[in-house]
Parts: structure tokens; C-alpha cells; sequence
């Protein structure tokens, strides 16, 4: 029922046309004929030639050569017979454009070129005037002038589905690039917040484990620290996750109004976090915002788990025009730094976020000794 509805709307078209040239031929021969003086009088042989041709467009798109062919040969039999040239030259016209325009061009210059022969018949023998040589040249009018203007058709429509398609691949490989930065956004996220509570939580272990042979008092404040850090893991990286969930209820992100957290955090590790704040706090876009807060949170994993101290700072500067962190600590130095790049993607996770808003990072040996991580963030204060 689909095809049939289908073939129904793409007929009636072609039957329109097949009509409107049917009742024009009828009515507009007459008035022909009058005007060409020696032509052979209409009568019912010609109006069946007419009703013939008109009636045989209803088929040009399912087969465009063979309804050619037939209306050539009609056409040709209707002006041998000597009738008078008329709107029966219109529906030929229609049959070389139908080639034109649906095959490509070798093909319906093979069509269009035999159907011009058979139309040349009449020029040579006809019962009525018979032109010669000089009838020549228009009855090339008849099938150069639609077979131009079908291929010129044809080749727009060509240009036109080409660059359809190249939009629709553009939109489709725009979509899939965003899906992919998306997860890796997502992947970078996971990755700050698995990363830094497992290590907290493994150092916080190693703690309880060197304290429960002597001092088992103390290793249940150790334990109760892995409890407390494993839980906040968990409930920051359900809001991450939950942030990509369609329909999900998106919870405020990390920021760096939770640096006192990450400080207390850390305490239970066994690294102590001295936070400084210069300038004046003030609200920031909730991508820059979090994108400091993750520098600085994966900079402090960094010193937990390669640069063997128990102490760092944490710098944060507010101004006028953008936002800086620094993490200083005083480890082994750069050693820290090819540690996280051979094994992880800390360091370049980093620099993609601090990239991504327009601001720089620097990594690399403190000059008063240890690793030193600075990120520079543009954020205009709003008046």
C-alpha cells in the first residue's frame, strides 16, 4: 500500500500534464492548421494521434527511452501524414526533457539523437509540404533546446543532493565530534575523582596497616578517614555521572569553594595542605570554577602519591581579570612530573582544561626545590 500510495503521488502529476497537453492539442490544432495553408485537414486519425502521444507521457519517468520512442514515432507518423506542425511538438518536447533530465548524459544523447532521425522523415517525404535541407535546422530545435535544458536540470539536481548529503555528513561528523569531546570530558572527570580518592584511600590504608600492630587505637582514626574518603568519592563521582544522564537532576559541581574539603581530605592522608587565598573570593562560570578546583585537585594527588613529602601549598589569586592557582610542595622535584605523564594523563588532563578556557598551565621543578603547578584562568569580574 506504501508503493502504491507512493507511484499514485508521482502519477498524478504526469497524468495532469498528459491532460492538459491532451486538451490543448484537441482544441489548438484547428486553429493550427488554418494558418498553414496545405497542410492536411484534421480529422479523426489525427485527434488519435494526438490522444496517443498526450497519453503515453503517463509511463515517461518509469520508462523514459521506450515513451520517447513511442511519441518519436508518433510524432513523426502525425507530421509524415502531413497534418499541421501543432501542440503535438509540445509533447514530443516533454519526451526529450523526460530523457534528458532522469539519464545520464551519454545514454539520453543516444535517445534524444535517434528520435531526432525519425523526426527528420517528415522533412524529407511528407504528404504535406515537405521543407528539405532548410527544415533541418528546426527540427534540431525540437530536441536540442529540451535536451539542454533537461541536463542542466539534471546536473543542478545532482549538485543539489551532493551538497545535501555533504551537509548531512557534516552534521553527522559535527554530532559525533561533540559526542567524543563529551566523553572525554566525561572520561576526564571520572578520572579526577577515581584518582584522587583511591589514592587518598591507598594512603590512608598504608596508614592504618603501619598503626594496627602497635598502635591499633590510632589505626581506627585512620580507618574512619578511608570510610569518610571513599564516601565522598563515591557521592562526587554519582553527581558527575549523573550530570550526563538524560532527564537526571544536575547537582552543583565541584568548585573551588571546596578546597576546604579536599584540604581535610588529604589531612587524613597524611598530607597537610596550607590553602591562601589572595584577593577578594568572588562568584565564578561554573566551568572555570570547576576546572581550577580539578587542577588543584590533581596536582595535590600528584604530591600524595610520587613527591614522597608531607606538606604542600595551595595558592589561590583573585583579579580583575582572571584567576590563578598555584600548588607548590617540597618533593623530589621533576621526578614527580614524567611519573604522572608515563602512566596516567594527570598532567595533560590539565592542560586540555586549562586550554579549553583560554588560560596557560606551567609544570616543573619549584626553585626552592620540589614540583610547582600553576594555572592561569581568564574571568573577568561582571560589574
Amino acid at each position: 500500500m506504501r508503493w502504491d500510495g507512493q507511484w499514485a503521488r508521482r502519477a498524478a502529476p504526469d497524468a495532469v500534464l498528459a491532460l492538459a497537453l491532451l486538451g490543448f492539442g484537441l482544441l489548438a490544432t484547428d486553429l493550427a492548421g488554418d494558418n498553414q495553408p496545405g497542410s492536411r485537414t484534421v480529422d479523426g486519425v489525427c485527434r488519435v494521434l494526438i490522444v496517443v502521444a498526450a497519453l503515453v507521457l503517463l509511463a515517461r519517468r518509469r520508462a523514459p527511452v521506450t515513451t520517447l520512442a513511442l511519441v518519436g514515432v508518433v510524432t513523426a507518423t502525425y507530421l509524415v501524414l502531413g497534418y499541421p506542425y501543432g501542440p503535438i511538438l509540445l509533447t514530443f518536447l516533454v519526451a526529450v526533457y523526460t530523457v534528458a533530465v532522469r539519464l545520464p548524459v551519454r545514454p539520453a544523447a543516444l535517445a534524444a539523437g535517434g528520435a531526432f532521425v525519425v523526426l527528420l522523415t517528415h522533412v524529407f517525404w511528407s504528404r504535406g509540404p515537405a521543407p528539405g535541407w532548410t527544415g533541418v535546422l528546426p527540427a534540431s530545435a525540437w530536441v536540442a533546446v529540451p535536451f539542454a535544458v533537461g541536463v542542466v536540470v539534471r546536473v543542478n539536481r545532482e549538485v543539489a543532493a551532493r551538497s545535501r548529503a555533504e551537509e548531512a555528513r557534516g552534521r553527522a561528523e559535527e554530532a559525533r565530534r561533540r559526542a567524543d569531546e563529551e566523553r572525554l570530558r566525561i572520561a576526564q572527570e571520572v578520572h579526577d575523582v577515581v584518582g584522587h580518592g583511591l589514592a587518598a584511600i591507598s594512603m590512608q590504608a598504608e596508614i592504618a596497616l603501619h598503626l594496627l600492630p602497635k598502635r591499633p587505637e590510632q589505626a581506627e582514626t585512620a580507618l574512619t578517614a578511608i570510610s569518610r574518603t571513599s564516601r565522598e568519592a563515591l557521592d562526587e563521582l554519582r553527581v558527575t555521572l549523573g550530570a550526563v544522564r538524560q532527564g537526571a537532576e544536575r547537582e552543583p559541581v565541584p568548585g573551588l569553594a571546596r578546597l576546604p574539603a579536599l584540604r581535610d581530605r588529604l589531612a587524613g592522608a597524611g598530607l597537610a595542605v596550607d590553602v591562601r587565598v589572595v584577593g577578594a573570593p568572588r562568584e565564578l562560570p561554573a566551568a572555570l570554577d570547576l576546572a581550577a578546583y580539578r587542577v588543584v585537585q590533581e596536582a595535590l594527588t600528584n604530591v600524595l602519591r610520587h613527591a614522597g613529602v608531607a606538606n604542600a601549598e595551595v595558592t589561590v589569586d583573585y583579579r580583575a581579570d582572571e584567576v590563578t592557582v598555584e600548588v607548590v610542595d617540597q618533593g623530589r622535584g621533576a621526578g614527580a612530573a614524567p611519573a604522572d605523564d608515563e602512566r596516567g594523563h594527570g598532567l595533560a588532563g590539565m592542560r586540555e582544561r586549562v586550554a579549553a578556557l583560554g588560560g596557560w598551565l606551567t609544570t616543573g621543578p619549584h626553585a626552592g626545590g620540589g614540583f610547582r603547578v600553576y594555572a592561569r584562568l581568564p574571568a573577568e569580574e561582571t560589574p
